[in-house]
Parts: C-alpha cells; structure tokens; sequence
C-alpha cells in the first residue's frame, strides 16, 4: 500500500479544544479535522475528498500565553467598557474604531463625560448627538404625536357612530366610508413617516455604536513541534495534495506556520514486524481494544494515555441545511507502544531507514 508521507516543524502552535474558551487548551496533536480542512483548503478542493490520516509527533514544551479577548455587548452601554464605532454594523468584525474608554468599573457616563478617556472626539460628539435626537424624537412621540394620535382615534370613533345613522346603501354612507378611509390612511402615513425619520436619522447611524469589553485571556501553547503525518486516499488525490503541500502555511491558528521538511510518497509494509514508536501519536481506540497496539513499558500491560472524540470531516444538516454536523473518531493519544504485526489498519513506513508505525483514522 501507499501512503503520502509528510514531515513537518513548528516553532509554536494551538491546536485549540473546541469547548474552551477562557484558557484556549490544546491538543497535543492537530485533530484530523484540521489537518484535512488545511489540506482542501490548500488543494482548492470545495468538496470532500475521502482519506485517512495517521498522526504522530512530539513537542518540547508548553506555555501559557496571554492575550486580550474583545466581547461585543448585545447593547450599547454608556457608563462601561468601550466605546467603539464599527464599519460594518451587520456583521461584527475587527474593524473598529476606540471612540472613548471608561476609567473605572462604575459611575461613568460617555454622554456626559463623567471619567472617561476620549480617543476621537468628533465620533464622540456623534454619538452624544444621536443620543440627544433619540430623547426628542421620544418627547415628540409622548407629546404631540401621542395628542396627534388620539385627535385620529377620536374622529375614526366619530365617523364609526356617523356610519351607523345611514343606510349601508345611501350616499351619506358611502361619503362617511370615504371619508374613514382618508383618516386611516393619514395615520397609517403619519406612522410610516416617523418610522422611517427614526430609522434613518437613529435607528440606523446608532447601530454603528457598540460597547466593547476587554479580558485577559491565554492561549496553551506548544513549542517546538514535530509532525508526522501519513495520508490514505486515491492515487489522484495522493498525487495533488503531494503537488500543493507547499501552499500549506499553518496549521492551527492563522500565525502558527509550519516548515514542510519532507513530503513524499511511500510504500507501506504488511506483515509480522518488531517495532517501537520513539512518538506519541493518536490511536484507533478499536485497534488499541483488539491488541493489536499494545504497550512497550511492559508486555500484556494496557496502554496508559488520554482519550479524546476528535472531529474527522463534517456533513450539512440542522436548521436550513447550514449546521456543520462532524463526523468523531474515538482516538487514544499516548507514547511508548508498539506493534509485532500490521493489521488491515496498521501499517509500518520502513522507507529511508525509519520506522514509523501508521495507524490509520
């Protein structure tokens, strides 16, 4: 059998765990998820292409990083956090722009510039006068839109009383019916009116305005990292991931770039064998279950090591067929183990005086 060989080396990386979010743990190895999404992306594939991948490596060391977490508030407040203007108020993006910061946890106000620190004053004034018109365009509708308002309800109430003096079929009926359809029709401008007047001139330009909440944050970062990587799949697809290796950048965040010390294609060996593995890797839970990798501390001996559901590849499903839906695979992440024979999912890569036990996933 072949197989796509693939060394590679990190500085640093976070291969992030879905379900963190105050301290962003890693796994110790890229899930197979992240591997096959950096492959399509890299081969320009916009449909899935099968394949299974084995996983090993090593890393030197951990460390925490910090970084600052930016939230977004469902509303804008005026005594706290940020003050931000956004380009895009649809969709939330990194594009923004510091109007004003509140010095203390409580007690400030951005309208009244009550302890805050102004980093552009002209949006500030914008945002103070926008928040001046929503007052008045709220006066204006307890006061002489409400008056307005019920001056309509009043005469709706007396064209009603008027309709019901005449016969359903007489001119003075048909010309109090008119005239009730001419006064609904004015209220229903009146309201459209003032609709529109407060979407465009506050509705609209507010909703650029965003509180902004900053918190300290870390990432769990890798150092020094190893790769080995082994692919299964078609001869054609084989051949194209081997052609686009190189437009691989990263592989965990964006920053975390990767240096592709070797990739080429090798033949797998099948049969009975003795080997040791010097890295840790991801198992088949079934493979470890069914002896056919067991440990190499002490023969017959469980294999000791951290049990993970990993995402492989996803389908479309959920509300409006857009909900990604993964496929898991069941993998045991661990070191010091061993096989004495290849199996229909293990294999061993003996080529250039290495060996590398492939466990399929």
């Amino acid at each position: 059998m072949q197989a796509l060989r693939i060394v590679i080396k990190q500085s640093s990386a976070n291969y992030r765990k879905e379900e963190t979010i105050t301290n962003k743990m890693t796994y110790p190895l890229p899930p197979l998820s992240t591997i096959i999404g950096a492959i399509h992306n890299a081969c320009g594939y916009t449909e899935y292409r099968s394949m299974d991948i084995s996983i090993q490596g090593k890393f030197n060391s951990m460390h925490k990083e910090p970084y600052t977490d930016y939230c977004f508030l469902n509303s804008v407040m005026d005594d706290r956090g940020i003050l931000v203007k956004v380009c895009n108020e649809n969709f939330l993006s990194a594009a923004f722009e510091k109007v004003a910061s509140a010095k203390k946890s409580q007690g400030n106000s951005f309208r009244n510039g009550i302890t805050i620190q102004v980093h552009n004053q002209e949006l500030l004034n914008e945002y103070r006068r926008l928040k001046d018109l929503s007052d008045k365009i709220k006066e204006f509708k307890n006061t002489k839109l409400k008056h307005v308002y019920e001056t309509i309800k009043k005469r709706k109430k007396s064209l009603s009383a008027k309709k019901s003096k005449f016969d359903k079929n007489s001119d003075e009926f048909k010309k109090v019916v008119a005239r009730e359809k001419e006064v609904k029709a004015l209220e229903k401008k009146i309201k459209e009116d003032v609709k529109q007047y407060e979407y465009e001139n506050y509705t609209k330009p507010i909703s650029k305005y965003k509180s902004l909440t900053t918190s300290l944050k870390y990432y769990e970062i890798l150092n020094d990292i190893e790769l080995i990587l082994h692919i299964r799949s078609d001869e054609k697809t084989l051949s194209e991931i081997l052609e686009n290796v190189y437009n691989i950048k990263s592989i965990g965040r964006s920053e975390d770039f990767i240096d592709v010390v070797e990739a080429k294609i090798v033949n797998l060996y099948e049969g009975e064998c003795d080997v040791v593995s010097p890295y840790s890797a991801y198992l088949n839970i079934d493979d470890v279950r069914n002896g056919y990798i067991f440990s190499d501390v002490k023969s017959g001996q469980q294999i000791n090591g951290t049990k993970y559901y990993i995402n492989k590849n996803y389908t479309y499903g959920g509300k409006n067929n857009k909900q990604r839906i993964f496929e898991k695979v069941k993998v045991l992440y661990t070191s010091n183990y061993a096989i004495e024979e290849t199996s229909d999912n293990i294999f061993v890569d003996n080529e250039d005086g290495k060996e590398y036990i492939v466990n399929f996933l």
